[in-house]
């Protein structure tokens, strides 16, 4: 047997060196060279007996059969269609999240017999999440098992129509001869799972690690060689959780899920702006409601922002929750100097309420007004809706889909609405109150210097 040898790989490329680096050479990446062996005698590709023949595109698809619904109707949304036979989805959530209640209510809800791979539970401990969920159906197969070979066996005897392994970082391969979670092993045994869900026809979710920055762990080609790739995601100390697409061979990319954890499992949330609006209160100053956009969900969302003075020998803080810093500063720099808003000497805190993270430009007018609500110590109407771009010379630019953000306003029962001057026509029963700049949205909503 050849030695092998200690190299450290890039996450991104993939290419080897010799010794660690704060750069990778080839794709220039920074930080991504990470320690695995490289094995001078790799594992054989298995090779078909028969090559494939071509044939005319129409042909194709039939004996597969279309793409199944998964019972999960927020999950549904996100894929678009459902379930493709043959796919590869991965997974990828902070530990915590819920990944594995999702898939375990997914498999409770699937028509047709399916298997559970647990690298990393015991068998009694998803025993018992599934008798808590309400998941103990006759045709969960439930398998605790690291090793690839073993797993694809089990996959021979039970014969399921979805698999779930949770998770690709603790399965190893003895063959590829590297430590389990290494680039070699997450590569190589997501390979040949891609493989072996093409060759049976059965779809398969893997459930992928997280790095600190939210990114999915393991080598980029990964996220590759599967056909979906979705992004759970959500604070811990809140109840919502957001699902994404990332990649997604089969639908939209610009779907949003919404779930929230309940006692007995994931519940989803069909109208988020309720939700989001459900505990705020009226006739406070700091608060402004935005009708934002995430892909292509209208949300109702409340601004919340604080002022207070600043402790004696301190210099101001800025601090902001689901608001990008960076943007924060920004507006009130344009609010203090084209607005006559000052902020100098005061605290300033902003939040979106409900653990909902801003990062459209539409934000920006809500944002503004929040603040300035705040300093002033003046509350906006109830009844007012806020969007809009703000730029660097305090103009209010045009955002997208703003006839969808007003007609979701209006269900909510939502009566006016600041927009940008260049907006088109709105709704019927909303009134649209036009601003150009800042301080005509300053001036629109009542908003007088203190």
């Amino acid at each position: 047997m050849a030695r092998l040898r200690l190299v450290y790989r890039c996450s991104d490329c993939g290419t080897a060196f010799p010794k660690w680096a704060g750069q990778c050479t080839a794709c220039q990446a920074w930080n991504t060279l990470v320690e695995d062996v490289d094995d001078p005698e790799p594992a054989a590709v298995p090779i078909p007996a028969a090559a494939s023949v071509a044939r005319p595109i129409a042909e194709y698809g039939a004996e597969i059969g279309g793409p199944r619904p998964t019972g999960i109707a927020e999950l549904d949304r996100v894929l678009g269609v459902g379930i493709v036979p043959g796919s590869v989805t991965l997974l990828g959530g902070e530990p915590g999240i819920g990944k594995s209640t999702l898939l375990l209510q997914l498999l409770a809800w699937w028509a047709g017999r399916t298997l559970y791979v647990s690298a990393e539970e015991s068998a009694p401990q998803v025993r018992l999440r599934a008798e808590r969920l309400g998941a103990l159906q006759p045709d969960l197969w439930l398998l605790s098992e690291t090793v690839l070979p073993h797993i694809l066996r089990a996959i021979d005897e039970v014969e399921p129509t979805l698999v779930v392994i949770d998770s690709i970082q603790t399965v190893a391969d003895p063959e590829l001869g590297a430590a389990p979670g290494s680039i070699s092993q997450v590569r190589g045994c997501a390979a040949r799972l891609v493989h072996e869900a093409k060759t049976r026809g059965v779809p398969i979710v893997l459930v992928g690690h997280v790095t600190k920055d939210g990114g999915l762990a393991g080598p980029r080609t990964l996220e590759h060689v599967v056909d979906v790739v979705l992004g759970f995601e959500g604070e811990r100390h809140h109840s919502l959780r957001l699902l994404r697409a990332v990649k997604n061979r089969f639908g939209p990319t610009d779907e949003l899920g919404l779930f929230e954890m309940a006692e007995q499992g994931l519940v989803g949330v069909p109208d988020a702006s309720r939700l989001f609006l459900a505990d705020r209160r009226t006739g406070v100053a700091g608060s402004a409601v935005l009708p934002t956009l995430d892909g292509q969900r209208p949300m109702l969302v409340e601004v919340q922002a604080l002022a207070t003075s600043t402790s004696a020998g301190g210099s101001p803080r800025r601090s902001a929750q689901g608001i990008d810093p960076g943007r924060l500063a920004l507006l009130l720099a344009v609010l203090e100097r084209r607005a006559r808003v000052v902020a100098a000497g005061l605290e300033i805190y902003a939040s979106a309420a409900g653990g909902v993270r801003l990062a459209e430009p539409g934000a920006d007018l809500a944002i503004s007004l929040a603040v300035a609500s705040a300093i002033t110590n003046q509350p906006l109407p109830p009844d007012l809706v806020v969007f809009g771009e703000v730029g660097l010379a305090g103009e209010v630019r045009q955002v997208s889909h703003a006839r969808r953000r007003l007609t979701e306003a209006g269900r909510l029962g939502f009566r006016r609405a600041i927009v940008p001057a260049n907006s088109p026509n709105g709704i019927d029963g909303v009134q649209l109150l036009r601003v150009s700049t800042v301080t005509e949205a300053l001036a629109t909503a009542g908003l007088t210097a203190p």
